[in-house]
């Protein structure tokens, strides 16, 4: 099964920036999207970005459009996501989380409730 980990988080201000890292393992097969997902308190998790290693084909939650830049080094099977002009709703849980079975949209949109394997996540928190 694929293994993550992720790490970047921090504390950061408003309007700063933070860069996260993943780095993943255990794909059985060429093709497959990973992503990032956060999970504020009390909130249900959702999906951010994603991407898929195919065609490159990415996906941004609407509320990061913008501000999230993903991208990835595929000779590393790691994936970043680059998160400038911060606001304190970005606040969370960032989990780092890939699949065989969807492409960039769909594993970022729906997917990713199916998922059984997460990484450890890491804590952003943007405050004054």
């Amino acid at each position: 099964q694929v293994h993550v980990v992720e790490s970047g988080g921090g504390l950061v201000q408003p309007g700063g920036a933070l860069r996260l890292s993943c780095a993943a393992s255990g794909f059985t097969r060429p093709y497959y999207a990973i992503g990032w997902f956060r999970q504020a308190p009390g909130k249900e998790r959702e999906g951010v970005s994603c991407i898929s290693n195919d065609d490159d084909a990415t996906f941004y939650a609407d509320s990061v459009k913008g501000r999230f830049t993903i991208s990835m080094d595929k000779a590393k099977n790691t994936i970043y996501l680059q998160m400038n002009s911060l606001k304190p709703e970005d606040t969370a849980v960032y989990y780092c989380a890939a699949d065989h079975d969807y492409g960039s949209y769909d594993l970022c949109t729906v997917g990713y409730r199916f998922l059984g394997v997460w990484g450890q996540g890491t804590l952003v928190t943007v405050s004054s």
